[in-house]
């Protein structure tokens, strides 16, 4: 019984500022041309976004690619946008991220044991790190609409073979706001806005007119 308790508890714990680190895998030009599940524009956006959020929220982020000189190719210029400019993204051959000790090393060295993810593709490049964080002893969170691939059977296979191995399905906003928390925190509005959903933005301005108006 002890034993069940400890496996719920896990997914109990929210996700904070000190104990989340975020990792992004593969967003690179050449993988968003075969996207089929989800509209590029809005991946871009979301990915994006995400990693923006991340950065207001003080998340350490690592940032992986895939032979990105050759098969691959570069970021995608919006996420490139607005990541740190000294932060060193790692170019690896392995397939699974984690199998690369230099992204195992990264995330080591944020001090957090709860990973959120996203990658493209969601069978391979987001389910594959995310299923051996799991197994490595980490909380793994895998941002799904962060996330593409390249048919809907794929996105099905992976988010079933995830679910198996007790990664959350999360989604890019829902994982920013558990770590916001409050939305009275002087943050607040700056997270809403580095995440950019409508509502949310509809929201602030509704807010900016009521305190104009007294």
């Amino acid at each position: 019984m002890s034993e069940n308790l400890a496996g719920t508890s896990r997914f109990h714990e929210p996700l904070t500022r000190d104990n989340a680190a975020l990792l992004l895998v593969d967003h690179q030009i050449g993988l968003f041309t075969g996207v089929r599940d989800i509209d590029v524009a809005t991946l871009k956006h979301n990915v994006a976004a995400l990693a923006k959020a991340a950065q207001v929220l003080d998340i350490p982020t690592v940032v992986t690619t895939t032979m990105a000189d050759g098969m691959w190719g570069p970021l995608v210029p919006e996420l490139v946008e607005v990541l740190p400019s000294d932060l060193e993204v790692i170019d690896r051959g392995t397939v699974n991220a984690w199998d690369e000790p230099r992204v195992r090393r990264a995330v080591e060295a944020t001090g957090r044991k709860k990973l959120i993810i996203a990658g493209i593709s969601i069978e391979v490049c987001l389910a594959f790190p995310a299923i051996s964080a799991t197994a490595a002893g980490y909380d793994a969170y895998a941002a799904i609409d962060a996330s593409g691939t390249f048919s809907e059977t794929k996105r099905t296979a992976g988010l079933l073979r995830m679910q198996q191995a007790g990664v959350v399905v999360t989604d890019y906003a829902t994982a920013m706001v558990e770590i916001l928390a409050d939305n009275s925190d002087p943050k607040a509005y700056e997270v809403y806005g580095a995440l950019d959903m409508a509502f949310a933005t509809l929201v602030g301005q509704l807010s900016s007119a009521y305190s104009k108006n007294g």
